[in-house]
């Protein structure tokens, strides 16, 4: 299981490779919110996402082997970018198995990593059935998108950049909410936060109608969704909470947080006036939570977990 020596070990590793991403703010954000926002800036990561974190620490975790035979994983779009990217970096091939109504611009960029990308249906096919075929058949690799410790491990170092970055700031408390599909970001950074700053407190920010995580926390056992898709907020659709991430959010998270998609593309046009960075549907659920829900602390910190978004999409979120 991911423990604070895993993180620091994939810190490590991420050293160099990954970037330090800023922790933004802006005073008219604050205004609006009625509160101090803080924003760490995850759309600027490689991949245009906190992806390629998890990715890279699973994969330099492999053999030499075993990056030689290759890798395999399922993703609507960052993930699969994130392991892309990693792959052709380290020289590993790398399959992705997508669905069809991902984004076209995530599934062109993780074509143009270098990755076979292989289309499946969400309605009617099992991705992870999918996937753990093709991985038999092939001998590859799976990197799950957030049921693996050292993906976890990966994706916690944005918790310890918020640690160090909330000092820098001057926060002495805060709630840290993040943007929550299947848990990987939510667990790391709870658990980097838990060793090095217990006074932050993690809270899990989900699109309405797709807020399993909130709804598992709020009765203590995991709820599935009901659809598989129909959400703008494509990179966090998950159908349930992951069985490695929940025991982990039901110890260390607060209430869950749960917003609209126009408050999701009210945040995204918010962000780009004021802060000057593009933020997909599914990375702004975080900042939308923070601008416009209420029982907060008067400061927070929210991730801004993807910017991997379509022009059209960004075209109408600033219409909004």
């Amino acid at each position: 299981m991911t423990d604070i020596a895993m993180i620091t070990a994939a810190a490590a590793r991420l050293s160099g490779h990954a970037r330090r991403t800023p922790l933004l703010n802006a005073p008219l954000l604050d205004k609006i919110a009625g509160r101090r926002v803080f924003v760490k800036a995850e759309c600027l990561q490689w991949t245009g996402s906190f992806k390629f974190r998890g990715a890279w620490s699973a994969l330099t975790a492999l053999s030499a082997t075993d990056q030689k035979r290759g890798v395999i994983a399922y993703s609507s779009g960052n993930h699969a970018q994130g392991v892309a990217y990693a792959a052709a970096l380290l020289g590993a091939p790398a399959v992705i198995v997508m669905p069809q109504d991902a984004p076209a611009v995530k599934i062109a960029n993780t074509r143009a990593y270098g990755a076979d990308v292989i289309l499946y249906d969400r309605a009617t096919q099992d991705r992870d059935a999918l996937g753990a075929e093709l991985a038999q058949k092939r001998g590859l690799t799976l990197i799950r998108p957030y049921d693996e410790p050292l993906v976890i491990a990966g994706q916690a170092s944005v918790g310890l950049e918020i640690a160090e970055q909330a000092v820098e700031a001057g926060i002495s408390a805060a709630d840290v909410l993040v943007c929550c599909g299947g848990g990987g970001l939510t667990a790391g950074v709870a658990l980097a936060l838990e060793a090095k700053a217990p006074h932050l407190r993690v809270r899990p920010a989900e699109p309405a109608g797709f807020d399993d995580t909130a709804r598992s926390l709020a009765l203590g056992v995991v709820q599935r969704n009901a659809s598989a898709s129909g959400s703008i907020c494509d990179a966090i659709v998950t159908p349930e909470p992951g069985k490695i991430t929940f025991p982990i959010l039901q110890r260390l998270c607060g209430q869950g947080l749960v917003v609209s998609d126009a408050q999701v593309q009210h945040a995204m046009a918010l962000a780009f006036a004021h802060l000057r960075i593009v933020v997909e549907p599914g990375g702004a659920v975080a900042l939308a939570a923070a601008l416009f829900c209420d029982d907060l602390p008067q400061t927070v910190i929210c991730t801004a977990s993807g910017g991997n978004v379509d022009a059209e999409m960004f075209r109408r979120a600033l219409a909004v």
